[in-house]
């Protein structure tokens, strides 16, 4: 491959995140090459990302690597990686929900799925998790309809709905919905300090702790804990702790740990005021070393697993009582505002089976061109 100093490239949004968006087939198959390529798209490492495209926030520092496909059962394959922003890594361990939903989208204006009316099913493959997602895209005369009037919290306006469901999601790294066949597990840190978790590997491995058992409420926002180095180390050390107690490879994304509590009034980063009444339960998530802003739809989705297990520490803290089965909603309150997840979950064998998750989500094409990188990346 000839040394090239510029690749087509498009910026998309995604539910509450911001990617840049690539073609495989522009990228060197060598990893450590095509590495540095990204890096330097990104501007990273750098804490601004000064000379990229990278926004300098976990959450826009996003990439999808896409191409169709020539299977019969996908349109596209799809792989997300998590890039460092002030180190220089990028991080294929884990999906992203949002960045997922402008999949569809990207694939319909290029010319790989028929645009279809009113609504163009776009059946993609995500390599990070070797799962299905279908997304069920807006279109009118051929084209991805980008205005509506649906809303997601996180998001500034209103844009056409897109349904992303994410097909048989359980068991995507370690093959069991329930990594260690619990549906609690008891976790000792060096310190000697124990706590109780939910694993769940759907989506993403995700593993679910009480607040309280933190002395925290649920209802803090991320600028507090940014405040609270020492509960920011031991939220660290227990993603280790989970790594090693349920086989999940510890990475900058994996396991993600998320604080759940009962269902509390609270306001959002916004300054917007959530109802207890409102929402199933409040939830914050650790991602990349920060609290998340808003909530992982891949977070989302183990939660709204869990909440169908009725020993779940999730299922403990829903204001449902009976919690979830056969087919509903959890609507969960997280630090701008609230995200509901669709779940098919069913009895088999005696255990329970998430059939899909189902999120609706909002995407639009921010730029298309060219991204220019220094030819010294080559040396």
């Amino acid at each position: 491959m000839r040394r090239r100093t510029f690749f087509r490239c498009t910026i998309m949004r995604g539910g509450t995140s911001k990617g840049i968006f690539l073609m495989e087939e522009d990228l060197p198959p060598d990893p450590e090459l095509r590495e540095r390529i990204i890096l330097a798209i990104f501007g990273s490492p750098d804490i601004r990302q000064i000379d990229g495209l990278g926004g300098a926030d976990s959450l826009t520092s996003k990439l999808a690597l896409v191409a169709p496909s020539n299977e019969p059962d996908r349109d596209v394959t799809y792989t997300f990686g998590a890039v460092g922003i002030d180190k220089p890594f990028v991080d294929y361990s884990a999906n992203c929900g949002n960045i997922s939903s402008a999949v569809g989208p990207y694939a319909i204006d290029r010319g790989w799925v028929k645009a279809e009316e009113p609504y163009t099913t776009v059946r993609i493959f995500n390599t990070n998790t070797k799962k299905m997602i279908h997304a069920r895209v807006p279109v009118r005369r051929g084209k991805v309809v980008s205005e509506g009037d649906y809303a997601i919290d996180g998001v500034p306006g209103t844009g056409a709905k897109i349904e992303l469901t994410f097909m048989d999601p359980g068991g995507a790294l370690t093959g069991r919905l329930l990594p260690t066949g619990n549906e609690v597990d008891e976790v000792v840190l060096e310190t000697g300090e124990r706590f109780l978790v939910t694993i769940v590997d759907a989506g993403n491995p995700t593993a679910f702790l009480l607040a309280e058992e933190l002395g925290l409420r649920g209802t803090e926002l991320p600028e507090f804990l940014e405040r609270a180095p020492e509960i920011k180390a031991k939220l660290e050390g227990l993603r280790k702790k989970v790594g090693e107690l349920s086989g999940i490879p510890f990475t900058p994304s994996i396991p993600k740990i998320a604080l759940v509590a009962s269902p509390q009034d609270y306001t959002t980063i916004a300054g917007q005021s959530v109802r207890k009444e409102e929402i199933d339960i409040l939830a914050r998530l650790m991602a990349m070393g920060r609290l998340h802003k808003a909530f992982a739809i891949t977070a989302g989705i183990p939660a709204a697993a869990a909440s169908a297990l009725p020993g779940s520490l999730v299922h403990r803290v829903m204001a449902k009582a009976g919690g979830i089965s056969g087919e509903g909603r959890l609507t969960i309150g997280h630090p701008s505002g609230q995200m509901d997840v669709g779940v098919e979950a069913r009895e088999e064998e005696g255990r329970v089976r998430v059939v899909s998750c189902t999120i609706g989500r909002t995407a639009r094409k921010i730029m298309e061109g060219r991204v220019y990188i220094s030819k010294k990346v080559y040396s």
